[in-house]
């Protein structure tokens, strides 16, 4: 295996998207997905996936600062950006593939997200296709600058919306090989983004705002953050974040796989 793609995002956060949907649209019968079940780290094709996604309701995120814990004691969890680095750790793999990313924010147990203390201490590199739009994406690329992260790519608007202006310092071109992959992630860290062509994005930031001010009801709740708001945003663009989310996905899988 060259890379390792999340399962938080397929399983959690494309409310509008089944199984059968997401079938049809996923090309790639050889790609690895991870994610943990009854304390076992599980690797395996969408069709081998698919019954675990189906109990998705039974189970919650598992990140790098938890899936030691999962695996000691039986837990099941899909793994997020940081958790499938760490899984790709374990197995000897160099890359992971996410969607959207953690960062700096305001969101309850993740004002410092562990995806980038991930990128700075796991010799893994990540593609991604960019921070999250309701983070703070200026300190979330400082944070990974001043870590010694290098970061490759286009410049960075946003994620499903137009929401930063940051240009990275490094060309992807780059790191194409796995040789590059693996000499970036070992010497200080490596982002590779990957974004959501422009006008493919949604363009009403009111959209964003109430989703945000949803997630905080939410999370007042005790129910997490992040599959709230995206779920919110499915609803309130009748399905279209996810569509987008699920191709930026594919995109970056299709990018993993040309390295």
């Amino acid at each position: 295996m060259k890379f390792l793609a999340e399962t938080c995002l397929l399983t959690h956060g494309l409310r509008s998207i089944d199984e059968a949907a997401l079938q049809s649209a996923w090309p790639f019968p050889e790609a690895r997905l991870a994610w943990v079940d009854r304390g076992e780290l599980k690797t395996g094709t969408l069709q081998e996936y698919l019954p675990f996604r189906l109990r998705r309701s039974e189970y919650g995120r598992l990140d790098c600062d938890t899936l030691e814990e999962a695996l000691q004691s039986g837990m099941s969890g899909a793994l997020t950006a940081s958790g499938t680095m760490a899984a790709c750790r374990l197995l000897g793999v160099p890359l992971a593939v996410t969607c959207g990313m953690g960062g700096i924010g305001d969101i309850v147990g993740e004002e410092l997200c562990p995806d980038l203390p991930a990128l700075a201490r796991i010799p893994v590199a990540l593609i991604a296709t960019a921070p999250k739009d309701m983070l703070d994406i200026p300190a979330t690329f400082r944070w990974l600058r001043e870590h010694g992260v290098h970061v490759a790519g286009p410049e960075c608007t946003g994620y499903i919306f137009e929401s930063a202006h940051y240009l990275p310092e490094e060309s992807p071109e780059a790191y194409m090989t796995e040789e590059a992959i693996r000499r970036g992630a070992e010497t200080g860290g490596l982002l590779l983004l990957n974004p959501i062509p422009a006008e493919q994005r949604i363009r009403d930031r009111g959209i964003l705002e109430s989703a945000v001010r949803y997630g905080k009801e939410k999370e007042k709740e005790g129910l997490i953050f992040h599959p709230a708001v995206n779920g919110e945003i499915d609803r309130l663009t009748d399905g279209y974040s996810s569509r987008i989310q699920l191709l930026s996905f594919i995109e970056n899988i299709r990018l993993a796989m040309a390295i």
